[in-house]
């Protein structure tokens, strides 16, 4: 089979007028934004030193921020700012996706424009502005006549700088709930689907270039005074963004919206719940690549519909329990609280995903360790790797209380990718997933529990507190509860990781309910 025969191709083409006219849209928007911003601030502070400097400073501290980080940060400010509006004021406002991504993208689109601007304002030549003023033209008349019209080149490039930084970080807000072409990348990285990543990296990539050359054609007309070029270059940006627009603006809404997080478990069963809905003739769409923070929130706040958590991430982090109480009391105990803020507790799944320590299995047997407790004396001679939150979760510290562990080294990595540096002995421990098929793949055992330090983790089915009456919605789902058993969902996730061939999430779903419907 060649290269491009492969299926995940043409199911990388199906996804693509969703991923990039969202991504063009939420990068023309932040862009424009920016501009919006920048432009009037550059102008006023040409001939103001202290101005000058403070704003670019702060542009510039802005530009130091990990383009993920600037994301993140602005979604719990303005999920704080919409409760207050909401209370105060009687009308809220959606914190997830579309705003924080475009905010925080025209801060970042910012340093170049102003910076530009400024030197291009700077740089007029004193004897130009004086026999402006002896011609009778007032301050605004030379900046419009003269001065703007001479630094338009200079300013044109730092709008080309500013564009292609915005289309090229705007992969980055998937996780906070925006649509993008980041979203091949984050899907592709976790279910170990490299079509999916490349496609959106040449995809972001080619995008950036078509930008920045038909940008490069006005700038040339510009300085060439050729309206010809400067009108072919902007004719060419409305068509761009009118041609990626059109097909996501002219697609209906979905009726329901799926949630899922950052691994591929939750792809497969995002794609599961997504097709049982419209198995039931529900329209219904997934949004992807989510931090266990922000899709609760997203769910509470209604801008998600329905998604998979796990019984002891809500417990320890969510509410931010220290007990760990038996199965059934935790359960009942969390469907109370949960029902407390209007979130319906739908049910459980049939399986348990839970945090585990896990070694090579022939390591564990030559030094005889099987349980937590006989690693803790190894410990201090051995590295262990973790996905990027568990080192700051209150699992990992109820281990550390239990246990006395302390690792020579911790080091955190993509999930999947800790299985084969824990089989290659590039570390010796992992927190792993207990309904990972990579375990088996790679041999691995999981260490047992002996002291109860890690909560139940029972999969179980959330609903929004606008969909808490919904007969079709939970009519849909009521098939899958109690029907996944922990051994065909670790043999669903070792299909979503490449294990046996190559399987979408969609084809692993299809799979997984060909199993599940039959009992």
């Amino acid at each position: 089979m060649s290269l491009f025969s492969d299926p995940r191709w043409s199911e990388a083409l199906a996804h693509l007028p969703d991923y990039l006219g969202n991504h063009v849209r939420v990068s023309v928007t932040a862009l424009a934004l920016g501009l919006l911003v920048s432009l009037p601030l550059a102008i006023a502070a040409r001939n103001r030193p202290l101005m000058r400097g403070v704003l670019l400073g702060l542009a510039s501290i802005v530009q130091t921020v990990p383009g993920l980080a600037l994301l993140a940060l602005f979604y719990p400010l303005l999920l704080a700012l919409a409760s207050v509006s909401l209370a105060w004021f009687g009308f809220g406002f959606s914190a997830f996706g579309f705003l924080p991504a475009v905010l925080a993208l025209a801060l970042y689109s910012m340093l170049p424009v102003l910076r530009n601007t400024i030197t291009g304002l700077r740089g007029v030549e004193p004897s130009i502005l004086e026999a402006a003023q002896g011609v009778g033209m007032t301050e605004l008349q030379s900046l419009v006549s003269v001065e703007l019209p001479l630094a338009l080149p200079v300013m044109m490039a730092g709008i080309r700088t500013a564009a292609v930084w915005v289309i090229g970080t705007a992969t980055l807000s998937t996780p906070i709930g925006q649509t993008s072409l980041g979203n091949y990348i984050f899907a592709g990285l976790q279910t170990q689907n490299w079509v999916f990543v490349l496609f959106g990296c040449v995809a972001a990539a080619v995008l950036a270039l078509a930008v920045d050359q038909l940008l490069a054609l006005i700038e040339t007309g510009i300085r060439a005074r050729s309206r010809v070029r400067a009108t072919l270059g902007g004719l060419g940006i409305a068509a761009l963004v009118a041609a990626t627009l059109a097909p996501s603006m002219a697609r209906a809404p979905s009726a329901y919206v799926v949630g899922a997080k950052t691994f591929a478990e939750q792809y497969v069963l995002s794609a599961l719940i997504a097709q049982r809905l419209q198995a039931a003739g529900l329209a219904a769409t997934t949004r992807e690549g989510l931090g266990s923070n922000v899709i609760y929130q997203a769910l509470a706040s209604g801008d998600i519909d329905v998604y998979v958590d796990y019984s002891g991430t809500l417990w320890a982090n969510q509410f931010h329990h220290s007990d760990i109480r038996p199965r059934r009391e935790l359960l009942t105990e969390l469907k109370t609280t949960l029902a407390r803020q209007k979130i319906t507790l739908s049910g459980e799944l049939g399986f348990e995903n839970a945090y585990a320590l896990v070694m090579p299995r022939k390591r564990a047997e030559a030094l005889g360790i099987r349980t937590i407790a006989d690693l803790a004396p190894h410990a201090p001679t051995m590295s262990m790797a973790a996905d990027y939150e568990f080192f700051s979760r209150p699992e990992w510290m109820g281990l550390q209380k239990a246990y006395g562990l302390k690792f020579r080294a911790q080091r955190q990595m993509q999930p999947d990718f800790m299985y084969a540096a824990a089989a290659s002995g590039e570390v010796d421990v992992i927190a792993g997933y207990t309904s990972d098929g990579l375990i088996a793949k790679y041999d691995l055992v999981v260490l047992e529990d002996v002291r109860h330090a890690i909560p139940p983790y029972d999969a179980i089915v959330l609903i929004a507190p606008k969909r808490a009456g919904d007969q079709a919605l939970q009519a849909a789902l009521r098939p899958l509860l109690d029907r996944i058993d922990i051994a065909d969902m670790r043999e669903a996730n070792l299909r979503a990781a490449g294990g046996g061939g190559a399987s979408s999430p969609d084809a692993v779903a299809r799979w997984l309910w060909e199993k599940i419907g039959k009992r």
